[in-house]
């Protein structure tokens, strides 16, 4: 087994840099995910770990071996791809034993090990089978089962879901979590779902633009965000976001929007002495915004008056689309309160769980 360490990592495709200086570590048998928009770095990322694209600069460390200059089959690594890249001619059992064969690993240890491989993953029945003859689940699984039977050091995953339906997705995050607790090895795991980040990894690493913005676990991600970005993209629906200025009375403090003011709670006020009368960006999740009639009793009763604009039911949960003066934001309320498209709705916000953020730097201010 083994750690993952980016010392200073760049990449660059001619004048443009892809990836700027991207330092991290990543501990033996833990479980990383890479999230990001489209174009941010995370498969790159991976891919130069896997020796499938020249690093520019820095160095990449598998456990204590610098890898810059190693061949992809020398750095005992085994990674599975969006495309699965089966061979469409072979059994399920010879696409698991290929690459075992390429190394002339002995007959009976191939055996042993596709197939504890398809014991694992629920496969041994198929063992016979072509491609074609699978489902996509199950073809995903190979293409695990593939990478289980090369037992390397690190597992490497690029969005391998991404081609699975949402039911068929949920069920393969699910076993995908439980084989790396079963293998006790270092994933890596590319995806720009945010959903597969939050429920399947130790640690998050959040990339944009080829910057690392946050690496952290799951919660802290969630409910401490370094910045504007982190907190825009982890999270469904986003946190909803408004120009604002800081006022002092009286010694208390309000976030002014221009649309509605909000009291900030007193045991919170201590970070943002230096940010009064400055112009500032309130963050407040929508799950944080509360019909009136069914917030919690220990938020403030000072409702805010908006029209609602949309409404989408979820069965469990109802997120309102609501227009306020200048602003419009969206709320996750109960469903017991049940507006209509067009009607006024009184909603209270849990200022316990407010973010402030830096106008200029987008920084959270802490």
């Amino acid at each position: 087994m083994a750690s993952v360490t980016y010392k200073n990592v760049v990449k660059r495709y001619g004048d443009m840099t892809v990836i700027k200086d991207l330092s991290m570590e990543i501990k033996d048998k833990e479980f990383v995910v890479f999230v990001g928009p489209s174009g941010c770095g995370k498969s790159t990322s991976l891919r130069m770990l896997a020796g499938l694209e020249e690093i520019s600069g820095g160095e990449i460390w598998i456990g204590d071996r610098k890898v810059n200059d190693v061949p992809p089959k020398d750095r005992d690594i085994a990674m599975v791809f969006q495309s699965y890249a089966l061979y469409p001619h072979m059994s399920v059992y010879d696409n698991m034993a290929f690459g075992l064969k390429l190394r002339k690993v002995r007959k009976d240890e191939i055996d042993r090990r596709v197939k504890e491989a398809a014991e694992i993953l629920g496969l041994v029945e198929y063992l016979d089978r072509k491609p074609k003859a699978l489902s996509g689940g199950q073809r995903q699984r190979v293409a695990v089962g593939r990478a289980i039977v090369r037992e390397p050091a690190v597992f490497l995953m690029d969005e391998p879901l991404s081609n699975l339906d949402a039911k068929l997705r949920v069920t393969a995050r699910a076993e995908i979590s439980k084989l790396h607790k079963r293998l006790q090895t270092t994933f890596v795991y590319v995806t720009h779902d945010q959903v597969e980040a939050m429920t399947m990894g130790d640690r998050i690493a959040v990339l944009n633009a080829g910057d690392l913005m946050q690496i952290d676990s799951p919660r802290n991600l969630y409910e401490y965000p370094d910045n504007i970005f982190v907190a825009g993209f982890i999270g469904s629906p986003s946190m909803n976001f408004f120009d604002a200025t800081l006022v002092g009375e009286e010694g208390k403090l309000f976030v002014d929007t221009g649309s509605f003011r909000v009291h900030v709670p007193d045991g919170r006020k201590a970070p943002y002495q230096n940010y009064v009368g400055k112009q500032v960006v309130f963050g407040i999740r929508p799950e944080h915004i509360h019909g009136a009639q069914f917030a919690p009793p220990s938020i403030n009763p000072s409702p805010i008056t908006g029209t609602v604009d949309v409404v989408e039911l979820l069965g469990h949960e109802l997120h309102t689309y609501v227009s306020s003066g200048k602003s419009s934001f969206v709320a996750t309320i109960d469903t017991r309160v049940a507006p209509s498209i067009g009607s006024k709705i009184d909603l209270v916000i849990d200022m316990d769980n407010m973010h402030l953020f830096d106008k200029n730097s987008e920084k959270a201010i802490r």
